[in-house]
């Protein structure tokens, strides 16, 4: 059924499904999207605009469902809360409850996504929308297709499909397992363990940089991840000879819309997982930025995505998968992602991109942060990246007691000339 036309339920897209099997109260699996003001935020025209937003997008208004052999998202015709920030960042959502939230303190804006309703990529066009219709309540002008007053007609399907399988090939032989990557030994914090650590720094010298190079922003960010991963495994007391055996993965996520055709608002992302093999000996910046370079380019081929694509997606439909209970279906998932996921990489960096929005909306927005979720144990440091004129702010998520890979990768780019203007907890 059409979301707009009342009560409606769909299955979960082939990437949330491994969700709900890992979630804890510490691996929540959600992410937070916040935009940094230039005034305090003002609460009734961001009711007005949640409110709004709502009836703009119906499939948001879900919760998750316990089927006997899959979890489902079904109506749940509830509005999303607005809520002071003065709690723990990215905590877990209720089991019986929506899966976004929106969290107001001073100048600062949030929403946070669960990852079973959607992707960065999704989350931000629906933030977006609800910045554009604040910013109207508060006496902007904004585009006309924002200025709406009710539900649209005729809420295209393709908005919330799984677009995985209808671009999946049963043809198509899947990927091939990789081998165990390095972890940050660093010891965990006491919990509650996630900190954050938000550096700001110029767009424009960081692009100027990335450019001399020959690089995107994000293959030059990757870059640095990796030299700093080599730094830390090369001087860790007593462990430089096991740690020179392992390799070095960084897992950065890629926006499949920009690829296939489609409007999906889930979850719609694939990974390319670049790395470096440490038994070759030391790599100067130089060679793992030629390296990270050509491995995104080739994992981009829209082949190797389909391969991708193949594997995730082929797995669900065999018949004797399907014929599995929920909860042994859960274990299952929960030791893949540990033994098949997090054990191949060593980290991971989301790159939302150079954020737009229209005339006189973005007048009001300072800057934008993407707060990765909490990283598990054996991850323990992610990084999350958000553009917006001349701010790029990187955002570090750990759960560790050391702040070694934070300062080192900051010094690094200290070191290129590029500024860091600030840096934040908040």
């Amino acid at each position: 059924m059409i979301p707009d036309q009342g009560k409606f339920w769909f299955t979960l897209d082939n990437a949330a499904k491994i969700f709900p099997a890992i979630i804890t109260k510490e691996v929540t699996s959600v992410f937070r999207l916040t935009a940094v003001l230039n005034q305090p935020v003002r609460i009734v025209p961001l009711q007005k605009a949640v409110l709004l937003a709502e009836k703009r997008f119906p499939y948001y208004q879900v919760r998750l469902r316990e089927g006997f052999f899959w979890y489902y998202l079904e109506h749940f015709p509830q509005h999303f809360f607005i809520d002071p920030d003065d709690s723990v960042v990215c905590r877990k959502f209720s089991r019986d409850g929506l899966l976004i939230r929106f969290l107001v303190r001073d100048k600062h804006l949030s929403a946070e996504f669960s990852h079973i309703l959607t992707d960065g990529a999704g989350a931000l066009e629906f933030f977006k929308t609800v910045l554009i219709i604040y910013a109207g309540a508060c006496g902007v002008e904004i585009p006309a297709k924002y200025q709406f007053s009710k539900s649209p007609d005729g809420i295209s399907e393709e908005e919330y499909e799984d677009a995985y399988d209808r671009y999946f090939k049963a043809e198509i032989p899947p990927m091939v397992r990789r081998s165990r990557s390095y972890h940050l030994p660093f010891p965990l914090n006491s919990v509650p363990r996630y900190n954050r650590l938000n550096a700001i720094l110029s767009m424009k010298q960081i692009k100027n940089i990335a450019q001399e190079k020959g690089v995107s922003i994000t293959v030059y960010l990757v870059s640095i991840y990796f030299y700093i991963l080599q730094d830390v495994s090369e001087n860790v007391n007593g462990k430089v000879r096991l740690n020179r055996k392992k390799k070095l993965r960084v897992q950065v996520p890629v926006n499949l819309r920009n690829v296939f055709p489609s409007k999906t608002m889930r979850n719609f992302t694939l990974f390319v997982m670049p790395e470096i093999d440490l038994r070759l000996g030391h790599y100067t910046f130089d060679e793992i930025l030629k390296s990270v370079y050509h491995q995104i380019k080739l994992e981009m081929d829209e082949k190797l995505i389909h391969k991708n694509i193949a594997r995730n997606v082929g797995s669900e439909k065999k018949l004797y998968i399907r014929g599995i209970p929920l909860f042994l279906k859960s274990m299952i998932l929960r030791v893949k992602y540990y033994s098949l996921g997090t054990s191949q990489y060593s980290g991971v960096l989301t790159n939302l991109g150079n954020i737009n929005l229209p005339d006189g909306t973005d007048r009001l927005v300072d800057y934008f942060i993407m707060t990765p979720p909490p990283p598990n144990k054996m991850l323990k440091i992610n990084c999350g990246v958000a553009g917006f004129g001349d701010n790029l702010v990187v955002s570090f998520g750990n759960i560790t007691q050391r702040s070694d890979f934070e300062k080192k990768f900051l010094q690094f780019l200290s070191d290129m000339n590029i500024r860091i203007e600030r840096e934040t907890n908040n």
